[in-house]
């Protein structure tokens, strides 16, 4: 083979973003061990989360938390390799995204960034409606092309160039029940409303009666959710509660200000 045809794959960086992860950092961390270098970024844990990380790569750094995107971003930043694949700690790179992701890295040609899908489950129940599936993000990415947005919170990989999509799957292990799903609620509210309230955004009546309500309708009929039985009503019911708490708290925050300014 000349030199003009052989093909050479790029090397890929995985990152990973954790903080007290010790009850699922392990088996995410194994289903990458299929990348050329894992870059772990840890933002405090008090837990064995970074003795974990350590069994498992050399690239484990403590970075102060700065919110979803520029803690991502900083990971990119801390990887020796161009093409990035981010994978978060609920999640598990089955074998075939293994292989297609392999095999784009060493096509001739590759796309800024490429989404990929995701199977989510809530417990033992794959959610396949509700807006849940198929979830399709940019996760393999060319960073000379591509950054993490500055968001707080649902952050996103901006993305300069050509995308494209991958076939195969991650699993993401979201929530181990309901419960677990009201607890981390809270905190995505909390980094929601901070997001919005440092944009200027300000809330009223409308975002705490009308919009909650159409999160519900939206997920339970418009997304399929009553297909997922019981599952798909909870996961509406706990969409309009998210967006009613995420108002209430932009609320309380203007009312905060307001106070302190009397």
């Amino acid at each position: 083979m000349t030199n003009s045809t052989r093909q050479i794959r790029r090397p890929i960086s995985v990152i990973i973003i954790a903080k007290n992860e010790a009850g699922r950092i392990e088996k995410c961390l194994k289903s990458v061990t299929w990348a050329d270098e894992i870059v772990v970024v840890d933002s405090g844990s008090t837990d064995a989360t970074l003795e974990i990380a350590r069994r498992c790569t050399d690239k484990v750094f403590e970075v102060t938390w700065r919110g979803f995107g520029p803690q991502k971003q900083a990971a990119v930043e801390l990887a020796s390799h161009d093409l990035i694949f981010n994978i978060d700690c609920d999640e598990h790179v089955t074998p075939e995204l293994a292989e297609e992701i392999r095999q784009i890295a060493q096509s001739q040609t590759i796309s800024s960034g490429y989404t990929v899908p995701r199977r989510t489950f809530l417990g033992k129940n794959e959610i396949r409606h509700c807006g849940w599936y198929p979830d399709r993000t940019v996760r393999l990415f060319d960073r000379t092309s591509c950054k993490f947005s500055d968001d707080l919170v649902h952050e996103k990989v901006l993305v300069e160039g050509a995308k494209a999509d991958c076939d195969n799957h991650l699993l993401h292990f979201s929530f181990s029940g309901f419960s677990d799903m009201l607890r981390k609620m809270n905190g995505y509210t909390d980094l929601g409303a901070d997001q919005l309230f440092e944009s200027g955004r300000r809330a009223g009546y409308f975002d705490i009666t009308i919009r909650p309500l159409h999160a519900f309708i939206r997920t339970y009929l418009f997304y399929f959710g009553f297909l997922d039985g019981f599952a798909g009503y909870a996961v509406s019911v706990s969409n309009a509660v998210s967006v009613f708490t995420k108002y209430v708290k932009l609320m309380e925050r203007q009312r905060a200000r307001q106070e302190n300014k009397i």
